[in-house]
């Protein structure tokens, strides 16, 4: 396993993370894919053992199961102080008006129950999961820092917003000089490229790690178009909302996905993860991994190293994209 700084700070994180939405409760859940506690033990267990360090979950996921089980395997099976753990606030969590959102009330109630399911005192990474457009971003500033503050949050992170919004969050916590964030959590993979027009470019000037998620488009880039449906692809509601099966780019894109490991002989999920860890600022990936294999292929792709006409060949098809994921 590879490990790096996560943005200006000096917290080491594997390059690979682990993104725990995966596990959960698909009974009551959105995702109907998602696997029970039993069938998710092994796979983290499994990424501790390989050197993965950085996992990832939410209160919203699978309505706070996933962290409940995530937080027993680490307990479990790894050293607390060892692991970087990360969770996200701001979906809704109960139907009453202060179920959700970045109110003051929301986040200090929210990172006590997220601390009770995982059973810790902190984490080291609290994500606004989204932009609040209903609280001004000076209260959520400021809550955030007393997050901090009281010790039960190492860093702050965002995902899933508009440069400019970020530039005014970043702004608003240096004007009163409170915590800043550390890193960006954006949707970004070889057929959605948006964020590279303005987040990334910001975030590079302003040291930010960003840690993409849906790397490999959910599971779009590893497969041919015309390939068997699996349960995710057919009942994954909000992945069909960011991705046009019948955009003839992305299929090109994907086409040359398939090529270039074919050639490298190597999986369709390194070539993607490949070019994903050598565009700056990529601190680490976020996959999704159902199967202890998902891993293994993951790790795989720290070894590939894609030549500048290899990453070119894979961009030359890509054509603007609207913005999604970022509601």
């Amino acid at each position: 396993m590879e490990y790096a700084r996560l943005g200006n700070t000096g917290m080491q994180v594997s390059r690979i993370c682990l993104g725990c939405m995966g596990f959960g409760d698909a009974e009551h859940w959105t995702h109907k894919w998602v696997l029970d506690e039993a069938n998710s033990r092994p796979i983290i267990q499994k990424a501790l053992e390989m050197g993965i360090n950085f996992f990832d979950t939410a209160n919203v996921y699978s309505t706070g199961v996933s962290e409940e089980i995530t937080g027993r395997a680490l307990k479990d099976f790894a050293k607390r102080d060892e692991v970087v753990l990360a969770s996200k606030v701001h979906g809704k969590m109960s139907d009453g008006p202060n179920g959700g959102g970045l109110s003051r009330k929301a986040i200090m109630s929210e990172i006590d129950n997220s601390l009770r399911r995982l059973a810790t005192d902190y984490v080291d990474l609290y994500i606004i999961h989204r932009w609040d457009y209903n609280t001004p971003i000076e209260e959520t500033m400021q809550a955030l820092h007393d997050v901090v503050r009281a010790g039960k949050a190492r860093y702050i992170g965002a995902s899933a917003m508009y440069a400019w919004q970020f530039a005014k969050a970043l702004h608003t916590a240096d004007l009163h000089g409170w915590t800043r964030f550390v890193s960006m959590q954006n949707h970004m993979n070889l057929i959605y490229r948006e964020e590279e027009r303005e987040m990334l470019p910001l975030c590079r000037d302003e040291k930010i790690g960003t840690t993409p998620y849906s790397p490999l488009a959910s599971g779009r880039l590893t497969r041919d178009v015309a390939a068997e449906k699996t349960m995710r692809s057919e009942t994954d509601q909000i992945a069909k909302s960011k991705y046009d099966a019948s955009a003839e780019t992305d299929q090109q894109v994907i086409e040359r996905v398939a090529e270039t490991a074919q050639k490298r002989g190597v999986s369709r999920t390194q070539v993607a993860l490949a070019w994903l860890l050598q565009k700056e600022p990529v601190t680490a990936p976020i996959i999704g991994a159902t199967k202890l294999s998902h891993l293994d292929e993951a790790a795989g792709a720290l070894a590939v190293k894609l030549s500048a006409e290899e990453v070119k060949y894979l961009e030359e098809p890509y054509v603007p994209h609207r913005v999604v994921g970022h509601v």
